[in-house]
Order: C-alpha cells, then structure tokens, then sequence
C-alpha cells in the first residue's frame, strides 16, 4: 500500500525529532516517496542531511528555499501527497494547524493539502494536558485530522506522563491504514485466527502449538492496509497486535470456536491461520500434578473441528501444517472442511513454517489447482493469499 504512495513527513521542534528519522527510514523501505518538511526549531535537533541520505529526496526547511524545487510553488508539496504526516507535533505547531496560521512550509502544506492528514504530538505532560491543546486537538479532529498518541512514559523533563511520541511502528501502521481505505477490501469484513491454541493439563501445565502467530498477524495487517474491518482472534503469541485491528484473544480451541462463531455472521471471508491444538486432555487436574517416578498417563480426546463446522455465506480459506505428502495431506483437509482455499506448507523446512520470517507455501483451490510458490517473506505470503480473497469475493458478488 506504501509503495510508489507519495508521503509529506513534517518535523517540528520536539526532542522526539530525533525519532522521525526511524519513520521516514520505514517509509522509505516501505516504497514510499518521502518528502520531508522541517520547521526551524526541528534543525535544532537534528539536520536535514540525515532525512536527505535516508530519503533520497531534498529537505524542505524554509518558506522560499531556492534550493528546493518547490522554491517556486510551494504548495506542489500539498498537491503531490497522498498523505501528510505530522511527527513528533509540538503544542505550538498544533496550536497554529487549529488556529489556521501559514507562517512556516508545513503549515502552508497542511493548509494546502486535499490529502488525508496524521498528527503525532509529543510534548511535556503538563503541555499536553494544557485545556488549550486538548481544545487544539479537538479541532484538529473535527475536521478529519488523525491524532496518534502521545504515549506515556519518561519525558525529557525528567518526569514520567502522557506526552511521548507514539511508537514508530503506531505511527508507520497509522499511515497504511488510512491509505488503505481506498483499497481493494475497502468496507469487507475479515476475520484472521492466529497464534497456537493451548489446551490445560492442570493449572501450570498445557498442551501447546509451536506456531508464532506472524502469518497470521502478517494477514491482519495487510488486510486493514488494503481497506478492510478486520477481527484478529488471537491465541497467546508475543506479537504487537496490527493498528486498525480489532483484536479478541483466546487460550483454548474452545474459546477460539466460540469467537469465531460470534464474527461469522457479518464475515465476508475467514482465514483460520491459527494453529488450533487437535487433542487437549480428557480430564483437567484442579491442582499441579506432582511429579511422579514413572511418569503419568493422559488420556486426550479430540477438540473441536472450528472450520469445518463453520456456517455461513463467507470465503473459507485455511492453512495446512505439514511434515509429509503436503499437497495429498492439504487437498484432503480442504475437502473435508469444504473450503475456498487452503495454504499449505512444509514446516520441516529451514525456510518455512514456525517461527521464521519467511515461508514456502502451496495454494491449492477448490477447483483443484495448485500453486507452489517460492519463499517469501509471510507477509508477502499474506498479500499474496489476500489477492485471491479479492477474487473470491469478486466471483461472489457478480
């Protein structure tokens, strides 16, 4: 969604100027055209250069600059973005968007701009909490303006209080979101399981899946940047849930069933990308199970199949960890469950599967085709599966 997307960073005088670099360095990774406007008090803290070399782009500092090549019109910055990002906002720069006063180039540029606009402030506590820039903020959000943040924590005063710039990836993931309502799941509702489920043994103890939650998490984030509502049920992982998503967490198969039946009737599709635990004891132990020379014996009994059992008028897509006959094992699993989709892969492969970065997946439809791709990167992997959702979805509807 970033990518060819022209961005408009604006960088006033906070400590936390120094923190812009990171965003516009993520932008630029991301594909994104960055331009960066900085107001005096911003050089203070760190020079254009920096933006420059990360960039790649020239640094707008002053009104009239007859080195930038928006000397001549400077509102060709308002009128080539696709959206305006504001990070870290001073009380003053706040208090000057709200009042309407163009006395600066990011001030003109926010005026000027038809562009979606994101506000980051960062400032002391006491500032922050002033009636006056809560009034200013208020503004700023009746007329569409996004406020991010500020988070809490140590301030450079020494004190400890709202005021902090949102993290970096809140903002990053802000400005995919609201460039993402334009995309190609605009107004769809997805439902996306992740994490691996785990089924108790006694209070301290639990049947657990390896699975990290990122493909899944990998799936959320990627179908809010292309416009979409989407429910995350998460089953315990150590992953920052996606900006945008509405997020329900879970332990058990169970929990995770009774979620998933609750969000499928407004569904248009769900991608059940979780690793749901097949067995979980027959009997719970009220207290820890002591060890014992010999060992112990469970007895287990299947969980609940949640796909399969699934009702509704909804794109069904699932994934198959396998250790042999992938395909056979997944084509199987697809029909027995009734799916659109299923996403297989080998997670005996150094490349793929639990915990990695990347995964070597095969897509395989109800048609019976099959498409073996090479290793991506999951989210790659995510936007890639997100792609036949749209054309499920479009068959769907015509």
């Amino acid at each position: 969604m970033l990518k060819d997307r022209t961005v408009v960073l604006g960088v006033t005088g906070s400590i936390a100027a120094y923190k812009a670099a990171e965003i516009a360095s993520q932008l630029t990774q991301s594909g994104a055209i960055v331009n960066v406007v900085m107001t005096e008090g911003a050089t203070q803290f760190i020079s254009p250069l920096t933006f420059r070399a990360l960039t790649g782009r020239p640094v707008v500092t002053e009104m009239f600059d007859v080195t930038s090549e928006y000397s001549v019109e400077h509102v060709s910055l308002a009128r080539s973005a696709d959206i305006v990002v504001v990070a870290p906002a001073t009380a003053n720069a706040i208090a000057k968007l709200a009042a309407g006063i163009a006395d600066d180039m990011l001030c003109c540029t926010v005026l000027a701009t038809r562009a979606p606009v994101i506000v980051a402030p960062a400032m002391e506590t006491n500032m922050y909490e002033n009636p006056i820039t809560q009034d200013n903020l208020s503004e700023l959000k009746e007329r569409g303006f996004v406020i991010v943040g500020p988070a809490a924590g140590w301030l450079a005063s020494g004190r400890e209080g709202p005021g902090r710039l949102a993290d970096i990836s809140d903002v990053v993931g802000t400005v995919r979101r609201v460039l993402g309502k334009q995309g190609d799941l605009a107004g769809k509702h997805i439902v996306v399981s992740a994490g691996g489920t785990q089924e108790p043994i006694d209070p301290v103890r639990c049947i657990v899946n390896r699975s990290s939650g990122k493909m899944g998490y990998a799936l959320a984030e990627a179908a809010i940047e292309r416009g979409a509502k989407v429910s995350l049920i998460t089953a315990p992982v150590s992953l920052g849930i996606p900006i945008g998503a509405d997020a329900m967490s879970v332990r058990t198969a169970d929990e995770m069933r009774q979620a998933l039946e609750s969000l499928v009737p407004t569904a248009d599709a769900v991608i059940m990308a979780a690793a749901v635990a097949d067995y979980r004891p027959k009997n719970l132990a009220r207290e820890k199970m002591k060890k014992r020379a010999g060992g112990i014996k469970l007895e287990l009994e299947s969980t609940p199949d949640i796909i399969g059992n699934l009702k509704g008028d909804f794109v069904k897509i699932g994934f198959a960890a396998e250790t042999t006959n992938m395909v056979e094992n997944a084509t199987q699993k697809l029909k027995e469950k009734r799916l659109d989709l299923i996403v297989a892969n080998d997670v005996t492969a150094a490349d793929s599967g639990f915990g990695t970065d990347t995964n070597r997946v095969t897509i395989i439809d109800s048609q019976g085709a099959v498409e073996a791709l090479p290793v991506l990167t999951k989210r790659q992997v995510a936007e890639k599966v997100l792609d036949r959702v749209v054309t499920l979805l479009t068959k769907t509807e015509s």
